[in-house]
């Protein structure tokens, strides 16, 4: 089964190149035969020429991005895009989610959805959509919005999972806690899951992991597109028997996503390390999975500065009902886990750990609430890693204050003007308010 990404904006094509240049080393790797054509399937299009292009839709409104990554990626000789999978403008949506959502779309969506079709129809089997995006600035967030809103109507059965990479907290764009609080409001009613990548915290893994100095948009964007391939790359799920999982987005929403009001995902992996260090690194599964378990359960989004003091809570006695006056403070309460282990000798790793239902909200069964996939082929040079995807309260914080400046920003009427003009009312803000309002009430009390 084959995904189709929409890349969306200059951010998420970026990001979507960075991705298949990843994906493209695993799809090209003879020596891994059965992988390998499952990576190829599931991301590529093969031609007669046993050329590799890209499963993927370019979509910005203004050219510049997508030119860089056509020219580019022709150039690499390892895969390219298709000659007829882009679509750009010359203006673009000046940072509005409203110009985007309300002109750009509605104006592009007939060209847009036909180049969307003849990519789906390349696919013998469609396993899903991953549509990747900025919440930031207009076209990534308001056209993004706009074609998902499309991409759910065209494809009511099909998987969507909505790649979004939430901005610096010390602002981008001025607007962009407008832009944001409209397009998760938005996309929480069409996306099957939403998964986020922090540009802070991604800096942070850059300047502290990698030891990186002067840190590019590029740098950050490899270890967002290492994360989401370490995630998307075929892997042995707990019933596949061997054979590598047909559907990894389907089994994604299944293993993660029980109930429409929490959908929002996060991810982390380890080890991160920069490409130097990694000759003089050694790692072992007990070593990887205890920090990452820490990562999981303190809420830190790297091994470094980990908090140690967080410890799980003590379960109830049997018949004593668990609630959530039982959780310690700086706990990061978990709906659902996913771990994917990849590389050497991971049939001996003890996952135990991530199994207790101490780690988990008490209306759902651990044993429901935790999945694990594996392989033994390695991912991206590193011998051995694991990666953690996660529903749980990661993702609290950050989405209470993104709301909270917004808000601020509304209750004065500061650039409502500049939303109205293009057919976004106060109404419309104030249902997107209260749509979030009620997902952070939801995760607040897992």
């Amino acid at each position: 089964m084959s995904i189709v990404t929409v890349q969306l904006g200059q951010c998420g094509n970026q990001v979507g190149q960075e991705l298949f240049e990843v994906i493209s080393n695993d799809a090209n790797d003879t020596q891994r035969k059965v992988y390998s054509e499952c990576s190829s399937e599931r991301f590529f299009n093969e031609t007669a020429n046993r050329e590799l292009v890209a499963r993927s839709v370019l979509i910005d409104m203004e050219p510049k991005v997508i030119s860089q990554s056509i020219a580019k990626t022709a150039k690499s000789g390892k895969w390219r895009y298709g000659d007829r999978s882009h679509f750009s403008q010359k203006q673009g949506s000046g940072n509005n989610w409203a110009n985007g959502y309300c002109v750009h779309g509605p104006r592009h969506e007939e060209v847009v959805m036909d180049i969307v079709r003849r990519e789906v129809e390349h696919c013998d089997c469609l396993a899903g959509i991953v549509a990747m995006m900025s919440v930031a600035g207009g076209t990534g967030s308001g056209v993004g919005t706009y074609v998902t809103q499309c991409l759910r109507d065209a494809y009511p059965n099909s998987f969507i999972l909505n790649h979004l990479t939430w901005p610096y907290g010390t602002g981008e764009v001025i607007v962009q806690n407008y832009n944001s609080v409209l397009t998760l409001s938005h996309l929480y009613q069409l996306s099957d899951a939403i998964l986020v990548h922090e540009n802070d915290t991604v800096h942070k893994i850059c300047a502290q992991l990698m030891n990186i100095k002067h840190i590019s948009f590029r740098d950050v964007n490899k270890v967002i597109a290492h994360q989401l391939g370490s995630v998307l790359q075929p892997a042995l799920t707990g019933d596949s028997h061997g054979i590598y999982n047909r559907n990894p987005i389907g089994e994604l929403m299944s293993s993660l996503v029980c109930h429409p009001e929490y959908k929002l995902l996060s991810v982390c992996n380890i080890p991160q390390v920069s490409s130097s260090s990694m000759a003089y690194s050694m790692f072992t599964w007990p070593g990887l999975l205890k920090h990452l378990r820490q990562m999981l359960i303190a809420n830190s989004k790297m091994e470094e500065g980990i908090d140690w003091q967080v410890r799980a809570p003590s379960l109830q006695p049997e018949g004593i009902k668990r609630t959530g006056s039982h959780r310690r403070p700086g706990f990061n309460t978990s709906l659902a886990n996913l771990l994917i282990l990849r590389g050497k000798d991971v049939n001996n790793a003890e996952i135990s750990g991530f199994q207790h239902p101490s780690l988990y909200t008490p209306w759902l069964p651990a044993d429901e609430a935790f999945s694990m996939w594996k392989t033994p082929v390695p991912f991206n040079k590193y011998e051995k890693s694991a990666i953690l995807v996660s529903n749980s309260q990661t993702l609290l914080r950050p989405l209470d204050n993104m709301v909270g400046k917004a808000w601020n920003m509304f209750a004065s009427r500061a650039y409502i003007h500049q939303y109205t003009k293009f057919g976004i009312s106060e109404e419309d803000f104030l249902d997107s308010f209260t749509s979030l309002e009620q997902v952070i009430s939801s995760y607040s009390q897992l």
